[in-house]
């Protein structure tokens, strides 16, 4: 059957009066297979808090950064530095990458010449696509989404021996048209991982104290259950140009990291849902899988850490 367009924007209205309305999109008694908790780091000035373990899962996270200016260069260059005391493999990179107008040549100058060091050392980059990057970007080979407007990847860690140990599976999604071809998708993803560590990431946020509230109140009913209920235990997303930490919802833990070349100073409204929040400045973030245990580390554009910690995975709740 199809709907009119009244009739559709009609449904649509309902959603969004029904999204505003609820904080939580979990039906009650939906819990995850297995618990986690979150413990706060205090590194010194310039300190690593991450432990660098033999054969770990390394990656930085970085979002909304494709301004090709002087503040993305400064935190790419942070993230050069940091490298040199944390050698991670690769980069997520949350969406609105290319900022218009979006010309071939945006390609190069707001993402090859800043991440040229990155690059050149065999770091890979794995987008998900933003509101404000061009439809074309999933062809771009570089950001290694080979077409596709959502995908999954596996990395293990690597033991001595040849043996592999805690394995994390990478949900990236396109929250620009959370289609029903897409949650389906997701759904049994999810059920069929296998992994011991899943972690989901896109553009728009479904838990934010900044502008965009209501928007993530409408996402959170179509993908929150299948979140908790298909084990998630980190998600990452842009969109707001700050840094953000939430206290974990259902067992999970949100961080927003879209202040790689984006910034919105004083953004975070107070609350009580905030772990951790930074508005004043630019800044990445790297985390390291290693066994039970995810460490995260924020990093400012100036280098100093805004926060860090560790997530650590128990049994069945």
């Amino acid at each position: 059957m199809t709907l009119s367009r009244a009739a559709a924007a009609g449904a649509a209205a309902a959603i969004l009066m029904l999204g505003a309305c609820r904080e939580s999109s979990v039906p009650p008694g939906t819990r995850r297979a297995t618990s986690t908790e979150v413990r706060e780091l205090t590194p010194g000035p310039g300190e690593l808090a991450l432990p660098v373990n033999d054969g770990s899962v390394r990656f930085a996270v970085i979002g909304d950064s494709g301004r090709g200016d002087q503040a993305q260069r400064e935190v790419a260059h942070q993230m050069v530095a940091w490298r040199a005391k944390f050698p991670f493999d690769f980069v997520l990179m949350l969406g609105d990458n290319i900022y218009p107008p979006n010309t071939p040549h945006d390609y190069v100058t707001k993402f090859e010449e800043p991440y040229r060091a990155l690059l050149d050392a065999g770091v890979t980059f794995h987008a998900a696509i933003g509101n404000h990057d061009p439809p074309g970007e999933i062809y771009y080979g570089r950001f290694n989404m080979n077409g596709r407007r959502y995908y999954t990847f596996r990395r293990n860690e690597r033991r001595l021996g040849g043996l592999t140990g805690a394995g994390v599976r990478f949900f990236v999604l396109d929250s620009r048209s959370l289609d029903p071809e897409q949650l389906a998708w997701l759904r049994e993803g999810l059920v069929q991982s296998e992994t011991r560590w899943k972690i989901a990431y896109f553009h728009h946020p479904i838990y934010t104290d900044g502008r965009y509230t209501s928007g993530a109140r409408v996402l959170r009913l179509a993908l929150e259950p299948l979140l908790v209920t298909g084990d998630v235990d980190v998600v990452l997303s842009g969109h707001e140009h700050f840094y953000e930490r939430i206290k974990p919802q259902h067992g999970i833990s949100y961080f927003i990291s879209g202040g790689a070349g984006s910034l919105r100073k004083g953004d975070i409204a107070p609350s009580p849902r905030t772990a951790r929040g930074f508005d004043t400045d630019y800044h990445f973030l790297m985390m390291e899988v290693s066994g039970d245990s995810l460490y995260f580390q924020a990093i400012s554009r100036t280098g100093e850490t805004v926060d860090a910690g560790v997530i650590v995975k128990g049994q069945g709740q």
